[in-house]
């Protein structure tokens, strides 16, 4: 008989403005996996931070074990409980080594055993198949490597409930395949794991049952063998989502971007491709292969030692990404909360942010000719909040996926990079972030987008560039590939260089 391990009920929260949670129940059992669906602003995070103890409930009750926990929001008594979780937002610091983050929260101001503490992370890490020293400092990690940290740092406590939110997001599908291997292991010693995802074919992989939650309500719960992905998906979005209006130009302008020989010692090497007008040319790879790598140094945040870069026919230099905005390129990262977004400004600040010249006068900011251009970005794009003035920390993640888009393309921009475009966005706004990347195409921006996503890469680009190590390793037209031949160049298997 399966043992209850957690009861979550009638749980109720409120922010300015909006209802969050509005009378939600949830229960996991003992050495289960139980998802947790919903589109971004559903209630999913807040739930879980009120489990963990990070945020206050307005009313409900919580019972772990049979035990009533968390009358009041208190993080030590979550993690007394055995509760531990993987946050979507990162929690680490930069200026410390991958050990030291790993067991902060477990040092009790005694001597440290550095050679055991590093020897344990290194066992941690391999078991996620990921290749860090413990040694390196955080700050020197890319994204996804960040993310396996985080990971790393649940895995080192003794727990009884795990909530992993988004683990996966920025993860390449051997390292997720790592992780679910220890997922498995784990609800075999009748530990509980709550996992939030966006990408539903992970559920019928690792999942037991689904919980999904929309407008801050519980929708409904169903056991995986009898779960359906168009059905989960009506029940978060409350609608039937159609993926054929996302379809390719059959006619492309002239090449208006072209990059030829781009050199940075130790990170890639003679990376040459070009995209037409109205294209988009999607970038597919592994964790190091180099391609955020590639966009930063286009967009000058990294200085190139060789190769030429050319808009318009017109070799351009960029030594800083004021030269690429200059030159009308711009940058989505694929870390929108630390590289993309200033949080703590609202909406309409963040989007004027790199036009501030056009909206001033005398050195004063004209606040009318600010709101009235992130008007029209909020209709444009359906940038869903009570007023342009909320801080852009309280958007849910697509929201703010769609600021930074709208930032960058009030700057009217040429070519758009876009750097894992989609990262922690549910499936609805994923279809609208698709729509909106072949929309901005048929206005004729030049469009290079990377994602881990192969799905993704399939569905919304025209042609496809794939590498490996540092090096392209492959060109595709979109419609004559498979994901197994991409795979093949991903991994150094094949080389198709026949066109570019």
């Amino acid at each position: 008989m399966e043992q209850s391990l957690l009861e979550m009920k009638d749980i109720c929260r409120s922010f300015p403005g909006v209802k969050a949670l509005d009378n939600v129940s949830f229960s996991v059992n003992s050495g289960e996996i139980h998802a947790l669906l919903g589109e971004n602003g559903a209630g999913k995070s807040t739930l879980m931070k009120i489990l963990a103890g990070v945020l206050p409930k307005e009313s409900g009750h919580i019972f772990f074990k049979g035990k009533r926990i968390l009358e009041k929001a208190h993080p030590q008594e979550a993690a007394r409980e055995g509760i531990s979780m993987i946050f979507q937002e990162f929690s680490l610091f930069p200026q410390l080594s991958v050990a030291e983050n790993i067991f902060l929260s477990t040092v009790h101001w005694k001597p440290l055993n550095w050679k055991k503490m590093i020897i344990r992370s290194r066992e941690i890490l391999e078991s996620l198949d990921a290749k860090i020293s413990p040694q390196t400092l955080v700050g020197d990690l890319t994204v996804p490597e960040q993310q396996l940290v985080e990971i790393a740092k649940a895995l080192s406590k003794k727990v009884n409930l795990i909530i992993m939110d988004e683990p996966t997001s920025a993860l390449s599908d051997k390292e997720t395949n790592a992780l679910f291997e220890r997922m498995r292991l784990l609800i075999k010693q009748e530990i509980g794991i709550i996992l939030i995802t966006h990408r539903l074919n992970e559920l019928f992989e690792v999942a037991n049952r689904v919980t999904v939650l929309r407008d801050g309500k519980n929708i409904g719960t169903v056991n995986i063998q009898d779960a359906k992905t168009e059905d989960l998906i009506q029940m978060m979005v409350g609608r039937k989502i159609d993926a054929s209006s996302i379809s390719s130009l059959n006619t492309k302008g002239n090449i208006i971007f072209e990059v030829k020989g781009l050199t940075k010692k130790n990170l890639f090497e003679d990376i040459s491709f070009s995209i037409r007008q109205g294209e988009v040319l999607g970038v597919s790879g592994l964790m190091g292969s180099g391609r955020t790598e590639v966009a930063k140094t286009i967009f000058g945040v990294l200085h190139k030692d060789f190769g030429e870069i050319i808009i318009k026919g017109r070799p351009i230099t960029i030594l800083s990404p004021l030269d690429a905005i200059n030159a009308g390129i711009a940058f989505l990262t694929e870390d929108r909360k630390r590289e993309g977004l200033v949080l703590e400004m609202g909406i309409t600040h963040n989007i004027t942010l790199p036009i501030l010249k056009s909206v001033s006068q005398s050195s004063l900011i004209k606040r009318n000719k600010e709101m009235e251009i992130a008007s029209v970005f909020k209709k444009e794009l359906n940038i869903r909040t009570p007023t342009l003035n909320r801080k852009v920390r309280y958007l849910s993640g697509g929201n703010q996926q769609k600021v930074v888009l709208a930032k960058w393309l009030a700057s009217k921009s040429d070519v758009l990079i876009l750097d894992e475009p989609t990262r922690g966005i549910d499936v609805g706004s994923k279809m609208e972030i698709y729509l909106l990347i072949r929309k901005l195409a048929e206005k004729g921006k030049a469009i290079l987008m990377i994602s881990s996503d192969l799905p993704e890469i399939m569905k919304v680009s025209d042609r496809i560039m794939v590498m490996h190590e540092g090096k392209v390793t492959g060109f595709f037209d979109r419609d004559k590939v498979t994901e197994k031949e991409i795979m093949l160049c991903a991994t150094g298997h094949k080389n198709n260089l026949k066109t570019s």
